[in-house]
């Protein structure tokens, strides 16, 4: 299967399923089929349901799937399990080893994936990017779903114009984002905004599953542009 890359002259918005695959396949339908929509399968999700959930996203989403795998480690097998599953994208930890990020970099590559480095717990991108073979396609700029609620605690969209000024990756932000988060992202550089799909009790910020899926991602659609 051919993947487009992403435009850097595009904003993109992308919603995360971090519950089991019966809410995913619930809500899926709802989400417009639009090229400047991904869809991720969350950490919590592949743990939940594995590779037959990110299968059953994959035939039912015909645009980007991004496999929110977090490779530590063994990096080549992850991918290709990820692409096996029908996944067009997938994650590695900055904090991983040089060599499995360099692994799991020319892998995607060779696979016709996009490259994320979620930079989670980061304190300095540059120090994770520097000593790489190549760039990935998407540094993930996140602030973790357990800071959310930590006073302080933001999304550095000071480290946008810093990655940016050396290598040519594009930025996603990510953590409690919302219309007014994703706004402020966008006016700081970000290409790509990652939503959450979450339950209104749960305490998290993002798309509730109680809302307008339709409505409510046209809307971020329309803020990001």
């Amino acid at each position: 299967m051919t993947v487009p890359k992403l435009d850097n002259n595009v904003r993109y918005l992308q919603i995360a399923f971090n519950y089991d695959l019966g809410m995913a396949l619930q809500i899926l339908p709802c989400i417009p089929q639009s090229s400047r929509i991904l869809i991720e399968a969350g950490t919590p999700f592949i743990k939940l349901e594995g590779m037959d959930g990110v299968q059953a996203i994959s035939r039912r989403w015909y645009g980007h799937l991004v496999a929110d795998l977090k490779v530590t480690d063994g990096a080549l097998g992850e991918v290709d399990m990820a692409r096996r599953a029908g996944a067009t994208a997938a994650t590695v930890l900055g904090n991983a080893p040089t060599e499995s990020i360099n692994m799991f970099i020319e892998r995607c590559a060779q696979l016709n994936m996009l490259s994320m480095i979620d930079l989670l717990g980061v304190s300095d991108p540059l120090d994770v990017l520097r000593p790489l073979k190549k760039a990935p396609d998407i540094a993930v700029i996140h602030r973790g779903r357990d800071e959310e609620n930590t006073r302080g605690k933001v999304i550095s969209y000071r480290q946008v114009n810093r990655i940016r000024s050396k290598y040519n990756s594009l930025i996603s932000a990510a953590g409690g984002v919302d219309l007014r988060e994703a706004r402020s992202a966008i006016f700081n550089g970000a290409n790509i905004v990652v939503a959450n799909i979450v339950r209104p009790g749960d305490g998290w910020t993002g798309i509730k599953t109680t809302e307008d899926i339709t409505a409510i991602s046209n809307k971020f659609l329309e803020t990001i542009s």
